[in-house]
């Protein structure tokens, strides 16, 4: 027997349905007079085989296709322009349902296939070395603009049925948007979805302590990535503003305090900037910072721009910060920029023009 919804009859309230977690879309289902699974098979459909039109949910009875395509839609960002570096990186440009636009970016080879995005169009953060601080936070995205962007990067690569990666690393802080980043993460690690494994998956944050300690009580847990990128309060007030509300120490005891896997460590993120935050000094007091805590350290020469006061140190610098780090016992990498030939890389996300 065909339901009222399923002829049609029943008005449906407009509604995102990729915004919508699993249990959600079930219940919705049941609560509108049809079984649960018909949720489940919407939820499939979006997040699985990465259908944004209804008419092709073909599982689906024809008359509950036209009644959800009448009463609601699939949010999926759309591609306005790609551009690829001569590293293999590719920058997506993205526009919103509202005309926003946002980047994305593919990151090839890191070892794996790396999926960069964003959380936010534009950042309140106002980091001094990040050119998407530059525009100002404009909104925050939903929980399906966030999933949407791994759907759209999975077809345009080829990467949907493949193991990838993704950073929440584009525009935008994860903590400052913190319920549809985490309602996004739940849609994406659901194993009816694209099933992406919560190891696969690194949130980086410049340190909105709230949000990290509400991210320590969550049963799915990415990766953690703190952005530090100094070593004293000084220092971090001014390349990273939220320190004057969060101050450094307050920062290293709730990562203390945080929760890991066996054997899992927190990403201490370190833009170096010549002559400001890559001295000797400022090694040795980064060392004593992580007492504690089990860390790795990621050491991210600058990616100069137009627009940043700051310069790129040499290579001497870097690698004699990164050897004090190591002659001390902390586990250290200098992460090699992709993308800088067409601004992909970390800090250089930007929309210059915006509706």
């Amino acid at each position: 027997m065909v339901s009222a919804v399923e002829q049609g009859s029943v008005a449906l309230p407009p509604l995102d349905f990729s915004a919508l977690e699993r249990p959600e879309l079930e219940q919705a289902a049941i609560g509108l007079g049809l079984p649960g699974f018909r949720g489940r098979q919407i939820f499939q459909w979006i997040h699985h085989q990465g259908v944004s039109d209804f008419s092709a949910m073909t599982s689906l009875p024809q008359e509950l296709r036209a009644a959800l395509a009448a009463h609601g839609a699939i949010a999926e960002p759309t591609l306005m322009a790609k551009q690829v570096s001569s590293d293999g990186t590719t920058k997506f440009l993205l526009q919103l349902g509202d005309g926003r636009q946002i980047e994305a970016v593919y990151i090839p080879d890191t070892p794996a296939q790396t999926f960069c995005i964003s959380t936010q169009v534009g950042c309140a953060m106002a980091c001094g070395f990040c050119l998407t601080g530059k525009m100002g936070l404009l909104r925050n995205l939903t929980a399906g603009e966030i999933s949407g962007q791994v759907r759209v990067l999975a077809k345009e690569t080829g990467l949907a049925a493949s193991a990838f990666n993704i950073v929440l690393m584009g525009m935008g802080e994860p903590l400052h948007n913190y319920d549809a980043t985490m309602k996004a993460l739940r849609i994406l690690t659901d194993d009816q979805g694209l099933a992406v494994p919560p190891r696969r998956i690194t949130l980086s944050t410049v340190g909105v302590l709230p949000g990290l300690q509400r991210l320590a009580e969550e049963p799915i847990m990415p990766n953690l990535a703190i952005s530090l990128h100094a070593t004293t309060d000084e220092q971090r007030d001014v390349l990273a503003p939220i320190n004057r509300k969060y101050k450094l120490r307050e920062l290293m005891d709730v990562c203390r305090a945080f929760p890991l896997r066996r054997r899992g460590r927190i990403t201490f993120e370190y833009v170096l900037l010549d002559q400001v935050n890559d001295t000797p000094d400022d090694a040795r007091r980064l060392v004593r910072l992580l007492e504690g805590i089990q860390a790795k350290v990621n050491l991210l020469p600058l990616n100069e721009a137009a627009g940043i006061p700051y310069r790129r140190p040499s290579d001497e610098r870097v690698n004699a910060f990164a050897a004090i780090l190591a002659e001390r016992g902390v586990t250290v990498s200098v992460r090699k920029s992709r993308g800088r030939d067409i601004r992909a890389a970390c800090g250089q996300l930007l929309v210059e023009t915006v509706k």
